[in-house]
C-alpha cells in the first residue's frame, strides 16, 4: 500500500498546512521498543501502531505523524517485563511529556481533530495524562482541539476472535508476541518474522499481583506469553482489515 499521501514526514510544510486547513484528522501512532520473543522484531508495537494509523487515515482522509517509537516500561503480565535485554522503555513522566509536547505543536498548527493510536498495552494511562494536561491548557486559552485515544486491538470484533483462535481467547494482555501479533506481522511484513522460531508453548501463568523489583520468574524464557503456533498470514489479514474498518467507522462517528 502506498502511504506517501498520508505520511506527514514525506510532505512539504505547505502541503501539510493545506491538509490542516482542510480540517483533516491527524493521527499520532505510539508504540514501544520491546522484546517480542525469538521470532518478532522489537519494533513490533511501533510497526503496528503506524500501519493501522496509515490504513485508517486513507479511509477517513487523514494524515499520519511519525510514530513515537519508545513507550512505558514493559510489565511482566502483558509484555514480559523489563528483564529482557533489548527492551528500552521510558519513565511515565517522560512519555507523557513527549506526547504532550507533540500535541501542543499540533494545537499551534491549528489541528482540530487528533487520534492517538496506541500500539503498546502499558502506554494507555500516560497517553491519557498527556491528553488531559493538553485539554487543561487549551481550555485556559479558549482553544479547542478534540483528541481521541485508542488502542487498536479494541476494534477487533468478537466474531474475529472466535474464528482465529482454536480454543478460548486468552485476553489481549497475554497475547504478547503470540497468535495475534505473529499473524498480523506475517500479513504486514512476513520478512520480519523468523518463521522457524515461532513458539507454541503453553499459556503463561501469573499470580494476581505484580512484585517489584521485577524478577521475570513467571515469564517464559523466550518472552512469549501465549501459544503462537497457529498464527497465519490469513488470520493477520482478517485482523488488520476488521480492525481498520471498525476504527474508521468509529472515528467518523466520533468526530461527526
Amino acid at each position: 500500500m502506498n502511504t506517501n499521501s498520508v505520511n506527514v514526514e514525506m510532505m512539504t510544510w505547505q502541503d501539510y498546512a493545506s491538509r490542516i486547513e482542510s480540517g483533516c484528522i491527524v493521527f499520532l501512532p505510539v508504540g514501544a521498543h520491546e522484546q517480542h520473543g525469538p521470532h518478532l522484531p522489537m519494533a513490533t508495537d511501533a510497526i503496528f501502531a503506524q500501519e493501522i494509523a496509515e490504513r485508517v487515515a486513507t479511509q477517513v482522509n487523514g494524515i499520519v505523524l511519525p510514530v513515537v517509537r519508545y513507550g512505558y516500561k514493559s510489565q511482566a503480565r502483558s509484555g514480559g517485563g523489563q528483564t529482557f535485554t533489548g527492551t528500552i522503555s521510558l519513565d511515565g513522566a517522560t512519555l507523557t511529556a513527549q506526547v504532550l509536547d507533540i500535541l501542543r505543536e499540533l494545537a499551534r498548527h491549528g489541528v482540530s481533530r487528533c487520534v492517538v493510536v496506541n500500539g503498546h498495552y502499558e502506554n494507555q494511562w500516560f497517553l491519557t495524562e498527556a491528553i488531559e494536561l493538553l485539554q487543561r491548557e487549551l481550555k485556559a486559552l479558549q482553544h479547542n482541539m478534540s483528541v481521541l485515544r485508542t488502542e487498536y486491538w479494541d476494534f477487533t470484533p468478537q466474531t474475529v476472535y472466535d474464528e482465529i483462535f482454536p480454543g478460548e481467547f486468552p485476553g489481549v494482555d497475554l497475547e504478547h508476541a503470540a497468535l495475534i501479533e505473529t499473524s498480523m506481522m506475517l500479513y504486514l511484513h512476513p520478512d520480519y518474522v523468523k518463521k522457524d522460531c515461532i513458539p507454541d508453548h503453553e499459556l503463561a501463568c501469573f499470580p494476581a499481583y505484580d512484585k517489584y523489583p521485577q524478577s521475570g520468574s513467571h515469564v517464559p524464557p523466550d518472552g512469549v506469553l501465549a501459544p503462537a503456533g497457529s498464527a497465519s498470514s490469513e488470520k493477520g489479514k482478517l485482523l488488520v482489515d476488521s480492525i481498520c474498518s471498525e476504527m474508521a467507522k468509529a472515528l467518523l462517528q466520533a468526530f461527526d
